[in-house]
């Protein structure tokens, strides 16, 4: 049994990474903004002045959840692609911009850091970009898969731009807290 794997079997290990990558990917997104109360829910969130092209945050999940498909998919690829030449890199690029996308949402909407959070994300953006090249050296179809998430990043960047801008104070902004007084 030394010989070569068929296409079936190769088949079967894309999709064995897959069943693995995809929905830990949709997990680790999830656990990231519900640890963060990110969206609408959030009092602060809804607190600030929002821009004009602020999609409804029904969007914001169904999006992230096809970005996060996406992205699963593509990390099987490149997991697949066992003894391909630049894999290590490529593999640490796309951890790395996970790792720190997994971080926006914390420092966003738990932290209310607005402005480091802007700056988060061109990183995001900049090592997204740079792991989409590495992976396309290793499978184009990995690389046009991220393509969606690079887009959203930049849509992404750009609310979180005009965010800051119309709400210099946000940092310090606190919600209106209900207050309960008790005269004795």
């Amino acid at each position: 049994m030394g010989g070569l794997a068929s296409q079936g079997q190769l088949r079967m290990s894309f999709v064995r990474w897959a069943l693995v990558t995809v929905p830990a990917l949709l997990f680790l997104g999830f656990l990231s903004g519900k640890l963060a109360n990110s969206g609408y829910d959030n009092g602060w969130f809804v607190a600030l002045k929002q821009p004009d092209i602020m999609p409804p945050g029904w969007v914001f999940g169904v999006v992230w959840s096809l970005l996060y498909i996406l992205m699963g998919l593509a990390l099987a690829m490149i997991l697949h692609a066992r003894g391909a030449k630049g894999r290590g890199t490529a593999l640490s690029l796309f951890f790395l911009q996970l790792f720190l996308n997994l971080a926006w949402s914390p420092l966003f909407f738990a932290w209310h850091e607005v402005s480091m959070a802007f700056v988060l994300i061109l990183l995001i953006l900049a090592l997204s970009i740079a792991t989409c090249f590495a992976f396309a050296a290793i499978r184009k179809a990995a690389a046009w898969l991220l393509v969606p998430y690079l887009v959203w990043l930049c849509f992404a960047a750009i609310l979180n731009y005009q965010v800051d801008r119309l709400n210099p104070d946000a940092e310090t902004l606190v919600p209106n807290r209900v207050h309960t007084h008790v005269a004795l």
